[in-house]
């Protein structure tokens, strides 16, 4: 266990990674996919919410206040923001448009994510039918996932419903993958970026089961009900960041794994001697940054 783990935290695999990372442009490629979902989620969730409350269950701003505990200016913003007090007739046809472009919008931007991460020939607009069906896809994970937090109620971190929607959050992972690339990537490609994205998303639920209600509430306390706004995209940021890390992680992992099937692994010994030639790099500039300041003290005592 410790050579598998050893072999999996090798400088030169985390150095691969992390410039998988950088050649995703990770910090720019969140913050456009949170921006994105922003447009995209809002609007969709008041359409879901009128359809919901018609069919006599609970409107999702209220879903959100009772998940997230959130109280007082907290509470009022979310309310203020996703309420669907007006119902789907005051939805109309131009807010249908709007809606419809906006998540076809997200639904590129998720696609860039592939088609960069996986090296393909970009599809743009030749690939909205496709983006269509991932709509759909989304929001039907998003009234499953959601259903499960409802079942389960709060509960301490909201583990147990973070584990039981895991498995749904690997299927979905992978469903994207195949459908905003085309089926050009294989399941078999997608499959380490689906687990490791799905784990990940898990520990940030739980993490955020904790902190948002906190980040509602200072929020909306500082700046009113645009506070709400920050703070959604502040989380959707997150959430985004950790997926596109999952897909650099999972990209490398995928290629690892295929060098292994090929022979190609390199010895535990080769792992030992990354290893010791980053402590040995380390100590060398240690070293040398101490250096100056001793023989500094040494000089001002003579």
């Amino acid at each position: 266990m410790l050579r598998t783990a050893t072999f999996w935290l090798r400088p030169a695999f985390a150095l691969r990674v992390f410039g998988r990372f950088q050649r995703l442009v990770g910090f720019d490629r969140s913050m456009a996919l949170a921006s994105a979902a922003l447009t995209a989620l809002v609007p969709l969730a008041i359409v879901c919410s009128s359809l919901v409350v018609r069919l006599g269950g609970k409107d999702v701003a209220e879903r959100v206040i009772d998940r997230y505990a959130l109280t007082q200016d907290g509470a009022e913003a979310v309310r203020h923001i996703l309420s669907s007090s007006g119902g789907w007739s005051s939805v109309g046809l131009f807010g249908l448009a709007f809606l419809l472009v906006s998540a076809l919008s997200f639904a590129r931007a998720a696609q860039r994510l592939f088609e960069q991460g996986w090296e393909l020939q970009p599809l743009s607009v030749r690939n909205t039918v496709n983006g269509l069906k991932w709509i759909a896809l989304l929001a039907g994970y998003a009234l499953l996932s959601g259903w499960v937090h409802a079942v389960l109620g709060r509960r301490t971190l909201e583990l147990g419903a973070s584990l039981l929607v895991a498995p749904v959050t690997a299927v979905f992972l992978l469903w994207s993958g195949r459908l905003l690339s085309a089926a050009r990537i294989s399941r078999g490609d997608l499959m380490p970026f689906g687990f490791i994205g799905a784990a990940l998303l898990a520990g940030y639920s739980v993490a955020m089961s904790v902190y948002l209600p906190y980040l509602f509430n200072s929020s909306t306390n500082r700046y009113g009900a645009i506070g709400a706004v920050f703070a959604m995209l502040s989380a959707l940021f997150g959430a985004m960041f950790v997926t596109v890390s999952s897909a650099a992680l999972g990209r490398e992992v995928q290629e690892e794994l295929d060098r292994i099937g090929r022979g190609e692994r390199p010895p535990d010994n080769e792992v030992r001697q990354e290893w010791d030639t980053v402590i040995r790099q380390a100590r060398s500039r240690w070293q040398t940054t101490r250096g100056p300041s001793i023989l500094g003290r040494l000089t001002r005592k003579h």
